[in-house]
């Protein structure tokens, strides 16, 4: 009885402090979430990366477990869930394997996690437990957000940041360790992973990781590598592409849905990846020189929200509406919306 009145409390506090609990079922349209379902979730609540082999990953069913719990969709939210539940929280430590691959055997192809999955799963599961008074998600929730600050929250140079992976980004496996992903910081969670697991500081995980975003602003265009080693001071990580790319373009989104207007965080992002044409430009780091245009909605929206965050300027047409295209644009694309209809209505006017 103690520990269900202790759960209850827990949901009251989750629906009272997380800004996206009161209208998060209102702010993904049923018709736009019927589209991206049609596209990207197999019946046995698979998400799939149709650009990536059709992969699934921890990443993607975080992904759809929030969005279906933006658009209300309870039925759909169990869906994705029991395939992520059986699937891929397969590990002994509490967090979900990244790798599902249907052309693979077994089909978990990767065991190692990827921590901006694990965050989205948990998220989206202490969301859905406090706003549909789901108890066994409260604590699937806490559980995994529990494995996420023992085995990915680490301390470095009075900094507490993510690991990308429990694997492969610390000092015994890499010279320029410990390397992280500014956009593995997936900032509007961790209010809500407060409440549900109050012994890891969230707060402070989620006010270095800022701190560590103007860091690293780095070359002519002053924007953030994807891959970052924080070894000494922040720099490209060995191995990766020296680039602004499709992880990082993400970041700016990531921090306005958490409520962050600030000009000095937020134009940069808008200046360093806005093209000519309104496309969001991938940037090789050291040069300027611009590596990719991206022109589908769902990355143009993040900065068309930029612009009317920072500046009221509406957002154009042809963002507005939801046209499936890849997983990836197309979540962002139903990210963007869900922001800019349930706290900036005046973009859409």
């Amino acid at each position: 009885m103690r520990r269900q009145v202790i759960v209850l409390i827990v949901q009251l506090g989750l629906l009272m402090s997380n800004p996206l609990s009161a209208s998060a079922q209102a702010s993904i349209s049923a018709a736009d979430w019927q589209a991206y379902k049609e596209h990207f979730v197999e019946s046995s609540g698979r998400v799939i990366d149709d650009a990536n082999g059709n992969i699934s990953h921890s990443e993607g069913q975080g992904y759809g477990l929030l969005l279906s719990y933006l658009a209300g969709q309870k039925s759909d939210f169990d869906l994705i869930w029991s395939f992520t539940r059986t699937e891929l929280l397969l590990r002994d430590d509490g967090l979900a394997v990244w790798k599902w691959d249907p052309a693979a055997d077994p089909h978990v192809s990767d065991v190692n996690n990827a921590t901006d999955g694990d965050l989205l799963i948990a998220y989206a599961l202490a969301l859905a437990g406090a706003s549909w008074s789901r108890t066994d998600f409260t604590e699937a929730a806490g559980t995994i957000a529990r494995a996420i600050g023992t085995e990915a929250v680490f301390e470095t140079q009075n900094r507490m940041l993510i690991r990308p992976a429990v694997k492969g980004f610390d000092k015994d496996e890499r010279a320029d360790a410990p390397v992280v992903n500014i956009s593995y910081w997936v900032f509007e969670a961790f209010p809500a992973l407060s409440s549900i697991v109050p012994d890891v500081n969230w707060q402070r995980v989620s006010d270095d990781g800022i701190a560590l975003i103007s860091e690293s602003r780095l070359g002519p265009k002053e924007l953030p590598p994807d891959w970052i080693s924080v070894a000494t001071r922040p720099k490209p990580a060995a191995g990766f592409p020296d680039q602004f790319g499709y992880n990082a373009l993400r970041i700016p989104l990531y921090l306005m849905r958490n409520g962050n207007r600030d000009p000095e965080l937020l134009r940069p992002f808008l200046k360093g990846m806005s093209g000519a044409d309104g496309s969001v430009q991938l940037i090789d780091i050291e040069s300027g020189n611009v590596h990719a245009n991206l022109a589908d909605p769902g990355y143009r929206i993040i900065l068309a929200l930029m612009s009317c965050v920072l500046d009221g300027v509406k957002l154009p047409q042809d963002v507005r509406t939801f046209t499936p295209t890849l997983y990836y644009p197309s979540t962002l694309h139903l990210l963007g919306l869900s922001f800019a209809n349930s706290e900036h209505p005046e973009c859409l006017q």
